[in-house]
This record gives structure tokens, C-alpha cells and sequence, in this order.
């Protein structure tokens, strides 16, 4: 007998893996296409395959008997996911929408025919190009690049070969943008449903190292109601308007005049919306598996004044051990923290975990989760408390 409509996930990462805690809730089965063994969702999703993403054998495969197919990442080739469609498999959300989120260059056409502001930007394909938009500015890969990978500041014309060249190795196209004066990074996530149900999330402060985001505080400080509402409403109506299904994260600039200008589109749970998992009444990842199945949303409603998130990176030190050897310690110190572990081999820099802690008082929310994260990657040495 089969008990509920089983849901496909492409992709292994954590964010499949996070998924699959609230599935569990829900009685919900899931089935996982990894791109290799023992990656972190296929630590925690028994029914899988895995293989490459890029095949349409493979995802037809994968996505037999499923009503529903959703993602770990935006990569999927846009043509595989109208076959799925044609086969009849429900892609939440569709290639139509997803492809804003794979391509910045359309992703910026689409949102400036909608009138949402963004920055000034232009596709370019020479130096004489860069030269003509003006320097300084950012260069981007359309397709292809995260966590700071595909994307270039460049202040003059001895930095243009080598965004020029990778784009032209990746046979894809390079997109300028302006330098924004900025004050901060903020972040929008709203849950959308087939029927045309949407959630939002509080607007969000993120803070970026080395292209990686680092924290997060939930809701952003200082944030003028008016702002948050236009944040959240920007969010809302790019879900709306480009029929967005599961979660969108709409990553912004607050300029240092006051304004909000989008800066990226991602259509899955966000890094910036970790937080949610124990500091609001519904997590994204939940809210994304609703929202797929076409149930009731549920509500984005933070759970205290203020929740912060901080990634746990990995070390470079060689003498760092075990994360799991964190435990006795961040516990101890800490019984309300909460930590989340991906189930993956430290690398530098890699995101191998977070923490979340939520209360009234956000400097000690701040040094409760510093302190944890600081301590899983080895930053603090061997000091006890």
C-alpha cells in the first residue's frame, strides 16, 4: 500500500539532507539521485540511485513512479526538466522558472522587464566590452558559478582575460555588473505553492568571507519596517511573477543611499535560511516539501526576537580532529544550542555544518554561536569552559 505520493530529490547535498527530517514528519518518501556514494543526503535517504544529473536516462529513471521531482541544486540542463514535464512528472519548481536561477543573464533580463531594481548590468564578451560598461565592476559567469566561484572584481583591463576565459572554456556567457556601494547583504526567502499560496520569511542579514556566507542574523538589524517590507514584497512578487514553486531566496544589496537592489536568485533552501530550522514555527525545508506537494504552507513565524546562524567551515589545520569531537564541548557550554552537521570530510573553507541559536538578546545569540562554530573548526584550540 502505498502510503503517500513518493518525492524525487536531485542532488546530494545537505540541503537533500535537511530535507529529509521534516519528510520523515510529514510521512513523506523520498528518493534521492546522488552524485556519488555515501554523499551527505545519501547518508539519511535510504531509496537511491546514484548518477549524473546531466543524463535524462538517469532522471527518468529516477523520477519513475514519482508524481513530484525537486532539487538540491539549480544544475539540472534546462531541456531535461521540460522532458520530465512532457513524461509527466510534476518539476517543482519548472524549468520556466528555474531557468532564472541558472542563468544570470536571464534572470537579469526577466527581472528588468519586470521593473524590480537591480543593479546596472550588461553582457559582454571583450575587454573592449568591460571597458565600455567601466571599471570598476564585477564580472560573472551566467551560468555556473556559487559561494564565490564564477565570480571576478575587476578594476582593470589586466583583469578581464581570466573571467573572459573561463566563461569561453565553459562555453558560456559573461555578465558586468556595477560595483555596488553597499551598506549590507540581506536575503528574502519566501515559500510559494502551486495554488498560488506564498509564505515570507523576516528579511535577513547575511554576512559574506571570501564569497561564502558566514552568518546570519534573523531579522536583519536596523532594518527600516519599510524596508522589510519592500524586501519582502520583492521576493513575492518575483515568485509570483515567475512561477516559482518550493522556496525562493532573493539574496539583495542594501545601498549605503537606502535603496534595495537584488543581487541573486537561488530557487531551493538557501544557506540564508538555515536559521529557520529552529528559530521559526516552519522551517524552509519543510515549507519547500509542502509547497511541492501542493499542501498548506506553514507558518514562517520567528519563534523569539532574534535567531542567528553560523557556518561551520572547514579547518585547514592539520590537528583538527573529528567534528564530532565538538560535541562534549559546545553541549556542555550550551544546552540550547542547536548544531547540524552534513555528514561531509573537512576541507578549508568547505561548509561542513552550522549552528543556530535563538533568544531576546542578539549580542548573546551572537557569542553563543561564534563561540560553537569557532570551536567545531578548531579556532579556539583546546581551551575548556
Amino acid at each position: 500500500m502505498t502510503l503517500a505520493p513518493t518525492l524525487a530529490i536531485i542532488g546530494g547535498g545537505q540541503l537533500a539532507r535537511m530535507m529529509a527530517q521534516p519528510a520523515i514528519a510529514l510521512g513523506l518518501p523520498l528518493r534521492l539521485l546522488a552524485e556519488g556514494e555515501g554523499v551527505s543526503a545519501a547518508q539519511v535517504i535510504p531509496d537511491q540511485m546514484v548518477g549524473d544529473y546531466r543524463d535524462l536516462d538517469v532522471l527518468k529513471k529516477v523520477t519513475e513512479g514519482c508524481e513530484v521531482v525537486t532539487f538540491d541544486h539549480e544544475h539540472v540542463p534546462t531541456e531535461h526538466l521540460h522532458a520530465l514535464s512532457a513524461a509527466g512528472v510534476a518539476v517543482r519548481p519548472g524549468p520556466d522558472a528555474l531557468v532564472h536561477a541558472q542563468d544570470k543573464g536571464v534572470m537579469r533580463t526577466r527581472l528588468a522587464e519586470l521593473g524590480v531594481p537591480c543593479p546596472r548590468n550588461a553582457i559582454v564578451s571583450s575587454v573592449a566590452d568591460v571597458e565600455e560598461f567601466g571599471f570598476p565592476c564585477v564580472l560573472k559567469t551566467t551560468r555556473g558559478g556559487y559561494d564565490g566561484k564564477g565570480v571576478w572584481v575587476v578594476r582593470g583591463v589586466a583583469d578581464v582575460d581570466e573571467p573572459l576565459r573561463v566563461a569561453e572554456e565553459a562555453g558560456v556567457q559573461v555578465l558586468a555588473e556595477e560595483l555596488v556601494d553597499f551598506r549590507r547583504e540581506l536575503s528574502a526567502i519566501v515559500a510559494r505553492s502551486p495554488s498560488g499560496q506564498a509564505a515570507a520569511y523576516p528579511v535577513v542579514h547575511t554576512y559574506q568571507e571570501n564569497g561564502v556566507c558566514k552568518e546570519v542574523i534573523a531579522p536583519a538589524p536596523d532594518l527600516s519596517p519599510e524596508l522589510a517590507v519592500e524586501g519582502e514584497q520583492i521576493a513575492l512578487r518575483i515568485a509570483g511573477e515567475l512561477g516559482v514553486v518550493g522556496i525562493l531566496a532573493v539574496e539583495m544589496f542594501e545601498t549605503v543611499d537606502g535603496r534595495l537592489l537584488v543581487n541573486e536568485l537561488a530557487m531551493r533552501p538557501h544557506n540564508t535560511g538555515h536559521w529557520t530550522q529552529d528559530g521559526a514555527v516552519t522551517s524552509q525545508f519543510e515549507n519547500h516539501l509542502r509547497a511541492v506537494m501542493d499542501l498548506p504552507l506553514g507558518s514562517p513565524a520567528p519563534r523569539a526576537k532574534w535567531s542567528v546562524m553560523v557556518n561551520i567551515l572547514g579547518s585547514s589545520r592539520p590537528d583538527v580532529g573529528r567534528l564530532y569531537d565538538g560535541y562534549p564541548h559546545a553541549m556542555a557550554r550550551d544546552p540550547h544550542l542547536r548544531v547540524h552537521l552534513y555528514g561531509k570530510e573537512m576541507r578549508p573553507g568547505r561548509k561542513v555544518g552550522h549552528v543556530n541559536v535563538y533568544g531576546d538578546d542578539l549580542d548573546d545569540c551572537l557569542e553563543r554561536a561564534r563561540h560553537a562554530a569557532d570551536w567545531f573548526q578548531g579556532d579556539l584550540g583546546n581551551d575548556s569552559e
